[in-house]
């Protein structure tokens, strides 16, 4: 117990510092996608107190070593803690911990950004809903991110292994062929959603950006058609032998 509960302070400290490295890759104000992926990680790892004890050493370091706003809390805490929540109540389903982090990040700390960088920080021209678009892409993409990563761990056994070994919860890995199919097709959604959010943001406006959403949208359901036939072929085939 008392080696885990070591172990744990120490993969703790890993994180946190590597939060703090690459949180300004693919960052711009309100988006920060590699924080994201931390969150989700330490979520699956760790739990959801760790989690948040993770996500508010990494904001407040970043706030003073960077001269980051006070979004790098706000935008990261609420999800890093239902992240954690989700995955359990889930019994262990990873797209559940992504789901935590886009509903807590997304949603609810975008909404808190408001009130915080407007009368706090004295930032004008904001609304409740500024945050939204911003916050759920960055949210999107480092879950995508996090989901490939923690879902390859899964398949060659490793994930329950870490867990265990740091004294965390470990669960069954009760992924399906259906359930791999509809994640495949939702990455596609994912991309499509959040080419359309940059887009806004950035106005993008050459057509080249809707070719793009619109193909990833397409790959992504092509791909999890074919997927779903090889499986289901290569199943039936298994049976009849």
């Amino acid at each position: 117990m008392k080696n885990s509960k070591v172990l744990k302070m120490a993969v703790l400290s890993m994180l946190v510092a590597l939060g703090v490295v690459i949180s300004p890759i693919l960052r711009v104000e309100g988006m920060c996608p590699m924080a994201h992926f931390i969150n989700i990680v330490c979520s699956v790892l760790l739990g959801p107190w760790y989690s948040l004890l993770c996500a508010t050493l990494i904001g407040i370091i970043r706030m003073a070593l960077m001269g980051i706003p006070p979004l790098a809390l706000t935008g990261a805490v609420f999800g890093a803690f239902l992240s954690g929540v989700f995955y359990r109540m889930s019994k262990g389903r990873i797209i559940a911990a992504v789901l935590g982090e886009v509903i807590g990040t997304g949603i609810i700390g975008a909404i808190v950004s408001y009130p915080v960088m407007t009368f706090l920080w004295g930032k004008e021209g904001l609304s409740w809903l500024f945050y939204i678009p911003s916050f759920t892409a960055g949210t999107l993409i480092g879950g995508s991110i996090a989901f490939i990563f923690l879902r390859k761990l899964a398949d060659n056994g490793m994930l329950p292994k870490m867990q265990g070994a740091l004294g965390s919860q470990t669960f069954s890995d009760k992924r399906s062929v259906v359930s791999t199919t509809l994640t495949i097709a939702a990455f596609g959604a994912i991309a499509f959603i959040v080419t359309e959010i940059l887009m806004n943001i950035f106005s993008l406006t050459d057509p080249i950006w809707q070719y793009i959403a619109y193909g990833s949208l397409g790959a992504f359901a092509a791909a999890a058609v074919i997927y779903f036939i090889v499986k289901k072929a290569g199943r039936e085939k298994a049976v009849d032998k």
